[in-house]
């Protein structure tokens, strides 16, 4: 059944790829012209990446991943979407950089060799289509290199517990089955009635943690923090560059989160 409801997201993520690439949410004209695309937290995280290897999973259709290139890094980036790859191989050839890009399912992945980088990375919206996490953890430590390090920036489990409006609890916390639904638009296109079912999951922070733990990578650094980088969910206000809050001051929840392990 899984595969099913991956297939159903490969053919999810192809619609919201046409509607993304020209929503002012993503604004690539702004990237095409050089605009880094990476937030604050993922950079300070990253570090240097001059010269460095880094595979991009889950990359959608390349910003992110040609912005790595763009500082120096040697990028090989992963995505489900069929549409997204080929569109981020246009965006990288409109940018004059070198950019590996697979379409693959990242629980599968075996078109890289082993133990061949220095970083494996990924960001904002990623463990919650994974149906298991315990085959996402092997490939972390089966492409890092020893002592290699694996960085991951993302919404955190609670905020998907909410509802669209961050207003009322809708589902589980911990893994209970696939969350089937029919979403019209997206984050990214609030305003358009185009309608795409999907598949996700509810991975709790200990489930995310021990995949990895499991998987042979030690635990470095974990982060909660009470602000989302982008405007993507409804009743959040700015506070500050790169900085949203929910409306209301006198709760706070943890909103992202940052985790850092690194293979023995």
């Amino acid at each position: 059944m899984n595969k099913i409801y991956i297939e159903k997201n490969r053919v999810a993520w192809n619609t919201w790829t046409q509607l993304h690439v020209g929503s002012d949410f993503y604004d690539n004209e702004a990237f095409l012209k050089g605009k880094c695309t990476l937030q604050p937290t993922e950079m300070e995280i990253l570090g240097d990446i001059e010269g460095k290897s880094i595979l991009h999973l889950q990359c959608h259709f390349g910003q992110d991943s040609i912005s790595l290139a763009r500082m120096g890094a040697k990028v090989t980036a992963v995505d489900i979407s069929d549409v997204a790859i080929e569109t981020a191989k246009f965006n990288a050839q409109k940018s004059c950089e070198t950019v590996n890009f697979i379409c693959s399912d990242v629980s599968l992945l075996s078109d890289i060799p082993e133990n061949s980088f220095d970083i494996v990375f990924t960001s904002y919206g990623t463990t919650c289509w994974l149906p298991d996490l315990m085959p996402w953890g092997k490939v972390i430590n089966r492409s890092l290199k020893r002592g290699g390090k694996f960085v991951i920036v993302d919404f955190h489990p609670l905020v998907y517990m909410l509802n669209d409006n961050l207003s009322d609890f809708q589902y589980s916390y911990f893994n209970s089955g696939a969350i089937i639904e029919t979403s019209k638009g997206s984050y990214a296109a609030r305003e358009s009635d185009v309608e795409v079912e999907n598949v996700s999951w509810n991975h709790s922070m200990s489930e995310i943690i021990m995949s990895l733990i499991e998987n042979n990578l030690n635990l470095v650094s974990f982060n909660e923090y009470d602000h989302s980088p982008y405007n993507c969910f409804s009743n959040l206000i700015k506070v500050d560059e790169s900085v949203y809050k929910m409306k209301n001051k006198d709760i706070s929840i943890p909103m992202t989160y940052s985790l850092v392990v690194t293979k023995r």
